[in-house]
């Protein structure tokens, strides 16, 4: 079980970005709707919403469909929910990058980039980065406990499940060590740096980018994990 559980700090590194470096992108758009100023670290409240807006639509929606062709109770086995959410989470920051590509291509038109000023761009634009992330969230949090769960044996199920909330906390200080090997590698020889004090100035894309391609990474060999895993009889 313990090749599952390691897959898990990726992802948790990534979902780490909602309270980090999306708050930092979003400071740097237009966060004004009308005569209201949305605080960007608010946002965090469609990953919330998503959560809601998934969780039945996935229990009474997607899994009687599955359950047709997979033949199984709960339509998918936990670790098929586990690598949908890892496939999902790799979508996230491709759409996170995407977007950072065209506030800086807005700030280059509008010859921003060497102003610490926000880019006339909707904050609303981050929105989909956050529904995904609640969406993988749902497959794959909810999908780690349940196997941990029903996988562990019998006298160990709330230590296995502990352990899968491990990988939470873990996943922060993955996300941590990136940025910093991402500071040092790309601020050397007096370069500006990907992430900078002036995020016009820099290329957040490129650190979202550097996460998807790891989730991918992760997903392939969590794909690979998963193929050679042998189920647990039932007890």
């Amino acid at each position: 079980m313990f090749p599952i559980w390691a897959t898990g700090i990726v992802f948790s590194a990534v979902y780490a970005q909602m309270s980090t470096m999306f708050v930092e992108q979003g400071m740097m758009m237009d966060t004004k709707i009308g005569s209201f100023t949305i605080p960007p670290a608010s946002l965090s409240t469609f990953d919330v919403i998503s959560v809601i807006f998934w969780v039945p639509i996935y229990d009474r929606i997607i899994v009687p469909i599955a359950r047709k062709f997979t033949r199984k109770e709960r339509g998918f086995s936990e670790l098929q929910r586990m690598g949908i959410g890892l496939f999902i989470s790799v979508i996230c920051m491709s759409a996170a990058a995407v977007v950072e590509i065209r506030r800086l291509q807005l700030a280059k038109e509008l010859d921003l980039v060497d102003k610490q000023v926000a880019v006339p761009i909707s904050i609303l634009w981050q929105i989909p980065q956050y529904f995904l992330l609640g969406a993988a969230e749902v497959c794959t949090f909810i999908g780690q406990l349940e196997f941990f769960y029903d996988q562990s044996p019998d006298a160990m199920r709330s230590l296995c499940s502990a352990l899968s909330l491990l990988t939470t906390s873990l996943g922060n200080y993955l996300s941590s060590f990136i940025l910093t090997l991402v500071t040092y590698f790309t601020t050397k020889g007096g370069q500006i740096g990907w992430i900078s004090d002036n995020l016009n100035e820099g290329h957040l894309d490129y650190f979202f980018w550097l996460l998807a391609g790891l989730s991918f990474l992760n997903m392939l060999v969590y794909t690979l994990c998963a193929s050679r895993y042998k189920q647990k009889k039932a007890s």
